[in-house]
């Protein structure tokens, strides 16, 4: 059986590997893998900056980001052959935590959670793999190959449900939105922000192509230099991870404002900030920074109500580039226009 694969802690071992059929103890449907996403952790996974694989093993299959159609299902749970499927990553750790214990692995305690396709066991990138009922995300028939979407969405429903139970501690009404970075993140954040009715706010870098189109074909305005914004933002969805961007943002809070950080920076970088004045003016504003990473499983069944309710043509603009399974570092590999790109895992 063909995967993704990498040699963990090793840059540059991107390869098509073979592997063993997906054992039984990874879950009892049985799914054959269509499509997986790449994104930035796949990037680091690849130059060895992350990432460890099955206890004994010296290879990791990659891919996080999960479509597949189901093979095979025991009865009574809930899916049959022929169904669409998406796999959570996150499993929660064996003791478990407090917070685990709850169902809310993304808030893992004691750092003891194994990740899909990143650690400590293998990913959904490769022909065929398998996924424990419980973790397995029904995705509508309606949806298809744009259900490979569901889990970078269920990131971006898990923070704006951490900006509402932030905002919550007041009344909060908010109307303007800024997001920062115009990838597949920050995107998905600002679909949801007009699916709210939020007046929308993107910044990026890149002045033309599909980036800006997609921005205003949301109804959204589009910026590539922070001194044109002209409101002050109730809410602002930080997608880039960049310390300048962060803290300039941060400053332009409004009263009670919130801001969720989704986005972290490839290396560690520094910058010349005056914090004292920044402190100063989220606790005069009551303002509110937020970190936010991964999902937990209501959150996946949120992002596949968010992609139901979205437009179809609008969403498909945001997947830039597929390739096949045979060339899928070729993914690796940023071409201008990229957005959202995919691997598809038949090819």
């Amino acid at each position: 059986m063909r995967a993704m694969t990498v040699t963990p802690g090793k840059a540059d071992s991107a390869r098509v590997g073979a592997v063993g059929e997906p054992p039984a103890g990874d879950g009892a449907v049985l799914v054959e893998g269509l499509f997986t996403g790449i994104c930035g952790t796949d990037i680091e996974l690849v130059s060895g900056a992350f990432g460890s694989g099955r206890p004994g093993s010296d290879h990791l299959v990659i891919g996080h980001e999960s479509l597949g159609r189901v093979l095979e299902a025991p009865e009574g749970s809930g899916f049959n052959a022929g169904d669409l499927v998406a796999g959570v990553v996150r499993r929660p750790d064996p003791e478990p935590c407090p917070a685990c214990a709850r169902g809310e692995w993304d808030f893992c305690r004691n750092g003891l959670y194994t990740e899909r396709g990143i650690k400590e066991m293998d990913g959904y990138g490769a022909e065929r793999w398998r996924v424990d009922p419980y973790f397995a995300v029904p995705v509508p028939s309606e949806l298809g190959h744009l259900g490979v979407l569901v889990e970078p969405a269920s990131i971006l429903t898990k923070a704006w449900e951490q900006v509402d139970q932030v905002g919550a501690r007041s009344w909060f009404g908010p109307k303007h939105v800024l997001v920062t970075g115009a990838g597949p993140i920050g995107l998905l954040a600002a679909l949801i922000a007009t699916q709210r009715g939020y007046d929308v706010h993107v910044l990026d870098r890149v002045v033309d192509g599909p980036k800006p189109e997609l921005v205003r074909a949301l109804g959204g305005t589009y910026l590539t230099d922070l001194d044109d914004l002209t409101v002050v933002p109730d809410v602002v969805i930080e997608a880039t991870g960049a310390g300048r961007v962060v803290f300039d943002c941060a400053k332009l809070l409004g009263w009670a404002g919130v801001m969720c950080l989704t986005g972290i920076a490839p290396g560690p970088a520094s910058i010349d900030v005056q914090l004292d004045a920044l402190v100063r003016q989220l606790v005069v504003r009551n303002a509110a920074l937020v970190g936010s990473v991964n999902a937990a499983k209501r959150h996946y069944a949120d992002a596949v109500d968010v992609l139901v309710a979205a437009d179809r043509c609008w969403l498909e603009r945001l997947i830039t580039r597929t390739v096949p399974l045979s060339d899928w570092p070729s993914a690796l590999v940023r071409e201008p226009d990229d957005i959202k790109v995919v691997v598809d895992l038949r090819g």
